[in-house]
């Protein structure tokens, strides 16, 4: 298996090559160059495997340049009891007759992101020993991904974390888990802005070829193909525990900043799982269920951005979403490189007349949730189900119950926990989320955190001061 970038310019590359790059030479991402076929007859076999079996399984399909027994111990390591606090790894959670949640969010961090995140720092370190070399890792992030990055990542051999964060705009309790890192080789930089502007940061530092070339630079966001391959391990996972014979079909409720969590739906989906609906649900930045409305994709600017009570999504520009396009326009880097540059000329570009296709096509419907949205079912599911659900979950339900079907089940992907977000909670419920016993004193701990503008060049001097030689 090899990788092409969407926008066509990239020589075709093996797994361990692209795990290592982030963005493409061209400043498309990787994508395989066809997708692994998974029949009826293999799904069925699968039933029984533990869940790093199972991941073991699907990430061969993607990674054929690492023996696939080593790929097994990987699997193994990324999902050791005591790494997740369920013995499944990823429980399912029945709420009601037909909807369920999918428990993504037993890891270190509490969130969905540890689910690749475990898989990304066994795979980095894996490949840097092999190749003898080092890597520096600049990533973006809303909350999630910066605090799974850094716990798969503190004291990992080889390998650094220069991870910018938007200044304000996490809950307390998502800084205080990536700023209380002392490691070495981590390093949190808070920038004076929204995720976006962190985000366009780290593209231009990628992007920049004789930079990325000399500091070794590598990337954790959802750009990162590996992550994207290991999150379709659970959407494999899901449908096998909420079906119980072949060829039935299962709905998946995914909340959506980034595009990435979702996408890796899209991508089972292409290899044969058998998926009824991808319900995408936003917040009230919600660019991308506007464009799933409407086929009209128009990012909005920072000052549009709206600061929300499901933080993590409060990002207005999709880095996933080319992938994603790149499928529907047929794989044809030329129209995809294309329309990247309209968008950054005209600030939007048009694609309604490929609407029917989104649902009939691919599965894909969308809606949106606001703040008093997310507060009412965070009650109600409460109350009905005494489960308690973190905002951005809440998101994934309240859309998730305007698309199910008579007959299919529908699995919520599971964000975080909701100690993460404890004042939403409190809003919601008259009481704060319980905080597990292990991170009980986590806001006393001590930060290690640097404020900075939101400047390109102020974060390139920090990684060329700070990056080990």
């Amino acid at each position: 298996m090899n990788y092409i970038s969407t926008r066509g310019g990239m020589t075709p590359q093996p797994f361990s090559d692209i795990l290592l790059e982030g963005l493409a030479p061209d400043g498309g991402l990787a994508m395989p160059e066809q997708y692994p076929q998974v029949s009826a007859q293999t799904l069925e076999s699968w039933r029984a495997l533990s869940y790093p079996e199972l991941a073991a399984e699907v990430l061969s399909l993607f990674v054929t340049d690492i023996p696939k027994g080593e790929l097994a111990e990987l699997t193994q390591r990324a999902y050791a009891p005591g790494v997740f606090d369920s013995e499944q790894v990823v429980p399912v959670k029945p709420l009601a007759p037909g909807l369920a949640l999918l428990g993504l969010s037993q890891g270190p961090t509490l969130a969905f992101k540890d689910m690749a995140m475990q898989f990304l720092g066994q795979a980095f370190e894996y490949v840097l020993a092999k190749r003898n070399s080092t890597l520096n890792i600049v990533g973006a992030t809303s909350g999630d991904t910066g605090s799974a990055a850094e716990y798969a990542l503190r004291g990992k051999r080889g390998v650094s974390v220069f991870m910018l964060s938007p200044f304000g705009r996490m809950s307390a309790f998502q800084r205080a888990q990536m700023y209380s890192l002392q490691d070495d080789n981590i390093h949190n930089l808070s920038v004076k802005g929204v995720f976006d502007d962190c985000q366009d940061i780290v593209k231009a530092l990628a992007g920049d070829l004789e930079f990325k070339s000399r500091m070794h630079l590598g990337a954790v966001n959802s750009i990162n193909w590996a992550r994207i391959s290991a999150q379709v391990v659970y959407y494999f996972w899901g449908w096998l525990r909420a079906t119980s014979a072949s060829g039935q079909k299962v709905s998946f409720a995914v909340p959506s900043g980034n595009f990435g969590n979702i996408l890796s739906g899209h991508i089972a989906r292409q290899m044969g799982l058998p998926v009824h609906k991808l319900v995408l649900a936003t917040n009230e930045n919600n660019v991308l269920e506007e464009f799933f409305r409407t086929g009209i994709y128009r990012p909005r600017g920072s000052q549009h951005t709206y600061a929300t009570s499901s933080p993590s999504m409060d990002i207005s520009r999709a880095s996933n979403f080319e992938r994603f396009i790149f499928d529907l326009l047929g794989r044809d880097g030329a129209k995809v490189k294309a329309l990247w540059e309209q968008l950054a000329r005209d600030g939007y570009f048009d694609l309604s007349e490929h609407l029917p296709r989104f649902e009939a096509e691919y599965g894909f419907v969308a809606g949106a949730s606001s703040h008093q949205d997310r507060l009412e079912t965070i009650a109600q599911v409460y109350e009905q189900h005494q489960t308690l659900i973190d905002p951005h979950t809440a998101d994934g339900v309240k859309v998730a119950l305007a698309h199910r079907d008579q007959g299919i089940p529908m699995l919520v992907l599971e964000t975080a926990l909701p100690a993460k977000f404890s004042e939403t909670i409190e809003e919601a419920i008259g009481q704060p989320a319980p905080v597990p016993a292990h991170l009980a004193g986590l806001a006393e701990l001590p930060q290690k955190v640097v404020v900075m503008d939101a400047d390109l060049e102020q974060v390139r001097r920090y990684i060329e001061e700070h990056a080990p030689v």
